[in-house]
């Protein structure tokens, strides 16, 4: 890929993002009713002025769904992904730092969380938690359980960063000079680790919004009648069959939009780094 292809394909995803990010900021001024808001005399309407995505089953404005839905995953997956990249900080740069017995065991655990697929990790504890929890309540456990349980393999990438910076010259260096502790940590091995830690923390967040699809999509995700992408998908599981629209698949085309457009931001991340 040439400089001037990386570089347009770079502005064309920043600007997605920026527009889409823009749609659910302002999606109160934006939507032409509330994401609960029933039209009973219009369900399962089709595309047209007042709806222009028309509505689901329940006579609500899919457009507004959207908008909504849209807040929900792109702002709450970015807080699941920092609570992650804070858990693999610690306990990667923990690992990294103090070598030895305690790297082992934190690795161990760290095996032993990569051992299961994560995303069916998820499911499961989500699956033993009450299902007839508050709307409100259900996005929190969601985003929660996924930047609790999705920290495994950024953490294995922190620690072997850390491992190598702590045998790097320049810290035998700090160490020899009176650094160490806290103060060797905060001068030299976290600013260091910065750029790992943004990377990680990027790669997250299109990790947790599909993983929240596949869950709103099961019927474990956001609770009704608040949407997210996720939640939204779960229409096209008997809807396509009884209502064939093709306003049906925005909820899937957004979603794939919004995860190329991260993709495309981290190659370019990866590239420059």
């Amino acid at each position: 890929m040439t400089g001037r292809e990386t570089t347009w394909t770079q502005k064309l995803a920043v600007g997605l993002l920026a527009a889409a990010l823009f749609a659910t900021l302002f999606a109160g001024y934006l939507a032409p009713s509330g994401y609960q808001t029933q039209f009973r005399e219009a369900t399962n309407a089709r595309s047209s002025t007042g709806h222009l995505l028309g509505t689901d089953d329940l006579g609500r404005d899919r457009f507004s769904r959207v908008l909504y839905g849209m807040r929900i995953s792109l702002f709450l997956a970015p807080l699941a992904a920092a609570l992650s990249t804070l858990l693999a900080a610690l306990v990667g740069g923990l690992a990294g730092y103090l070598g030895g017995t305690a790297e082992r065991c934190c690795l161990f655990v760290v095996d032993l969380f990569l051992s299961i697929p994560w995303l069916f990790l998820l499911i499961t504890v989500r699956a033993l938690l009450p299902l007839n929890i508050s709307p409100q309540a259900s996005v929190l456990t969601t985003f929660l359980l996924l930047g609790i349980l999705g920290w495994a393999a950024s953490a294995r990438v922190i620690c072997a960063g850390a491992r190598n910076l702590m045998a790097s010259d320049f810290l035998w260096l700090a160490r020899a000079s009176g650094f160490s502790g806290a103060k060797l940590v905060r001068l030299h091995l976290l600013p260091n680790l910065r750029p790992a830690l943004l990377a990680q923390f990027a790669i997250s967040i299109p990790v947790f919004i599909i993983a929240e699809a596949n869950l709103g999509a099961l019927g474990l995700g956001v609770s009704e009648p608040l949407p997210s992408l996720g939640s939204l998908l779960r229409e096209l599981q008997s809807g396509v069959l009884l209502h064939p629209s093709p306003w049906q698949f925005v909820p899937l085309a957004v979603l794939l939009v919004v995860v190329g457009c991260f993709q495309i931001l981290i190659n370019q991340l990866e590239v420059t780094a």
